[in-house]
């Protein structure tokens, strides 16, 4: 089967889980995606990417199958976690809710669509459920029968921003009562979402909150799709945006000499800001502020990237495809 062939039905999924500082403990939640219990190998899925975060104290493992076997990559690599991680003792920078903070599925083959990924989605929450019990789910996205709400507008109605969430004014979507082990989980599906930080060289946080107030998508002259977060991180300042994409074509007149990158879902046109145009608007912002500009990483890659490296790590039968990209992009 060639490569392209390959692609069409694949998937990803971005699974973000609340441990980034004991990385062998990672690395058995990205192998239960890849291995059953008796270590037998899953055809067809691979892990693309592992990012961690110390500072954060967050993981995110990029699992890509086919829409077809992917809910058993994904769920068994949930299991494992929720089974290490135990939100009591949990503690990071970065905001969250749930040992298995989030499973997004996105459509990378043109052969998925939105009800496949919705129907998917929907599946891995009642499975998770039900193999973990204790757990509980909200949904976003396409999952979000029938208003499809946004992950931003659930994380908002869920208190997720909060620093200490409530869990006892929760109502979860599936499942009981978030218990304070295993917390709140977010499933659910959209078009792909993409991760990109700027690190600005500063301590000063308000500084940090009103660059990420002044580029994301609600703020007049904001980037569509951004939904930006500023939070302090190894002695600077992070600009931690998700990268939403949205319907129509490219812009022409946001540019930072890059076109924004495009693609099709079930006919429909979608395209992100790219990384370059992102990182251009933060130094202009900072540099109004005398603040500089230190490095900007990608957590992942782009749909596009994604789905080529998929297509190669599996033409070539490579599961464990994180250990040979180092050299590519961590």
């Amino acid at each position: 089967m060639s490569s392209g062939s390959l692609g069409r039905r694949l998937v990803a999924c971005l699974l973000n889980i609340s441990e980034g500082r004991r990385k062998d403990l990672v690395e058995q939640v990205a192998k239960a995606a890849l291995f059953n219990p008796e270590g037998v190998r899953r055809e067809g899925t691979t892990v693309l990417n592992i990012f961690n975060d110390r500072d954060y104290n967050r993981s995110v493992i990029t699992i890509v199958a086919s829409i077809d076997s992917i809910r058993e990559a994904i769920l068994s690599a949930c299991e494992k976690a929720f089974g290490l991680i135990d939100m009591r003792t949990h503690t990071g920078i970065h905001p969250c809710m749930g040992a298995v903070d989030l499973v997004p599925i996105y459509p990378l083959g043109e052969e998925v669509g939105k009800e496949d990924c919705a129907k998917e989605a929907q599946a891995v929450a009642q499975g998770l459920t039900e193999r973990v019990p204790g757990t509980s789910v909200f949904l976003f996205g396409w999952a979000d029968s029938p208003i499809h709400r946004g992950l931003a507008q659930r994380r908002k109605e869920m208190g997720w921003f909060n620093k200490k969430p409530d869990l006892q004014a929760i109502r979860p979507d599936v499942g009981p009562q978030p218990q304070k082990r295993f917390g709140l989980t977010g499933v659910g599906a959209s078009p792909y979402v993409m991760n990109c930080n700027v690190t600005i060289d500063t301590q000063d946080i308000a500084t940090g909150r009103r660059i990420a107030s002044a580029i994301r998508e609600s703020s007049p002259g904001g980037l569509p799709g951004l939904q930006v977060l500023a939070l302090p991180h190894e002695g600077t300042v992070e600009i931690a945006c998700n990268v939403e994409s949205v319907k129509g074509n490219p812009p022409t007149h946001m540019t930072a000499g890059e076109p924004w990158p495009s693609f099709c879902i079930d006919g429909q046109s979608y395209c992100h800001a790219p990384a370059s145009l992102i990182t251009a608007r933060v130094a202009e912002l900072a540099g109004k502020q005398r603040v500089g500009t230190m490095s900007t990483a990608l957590v992942g890659f782009t749909p596009l990237e994604c789905r080529g490296l998929a297509e190669l790590a599996l033409s070539q039968g490579s599961a464990e495809f994180w250990r040979e990209q180092h050299r590519i992009r961590m």
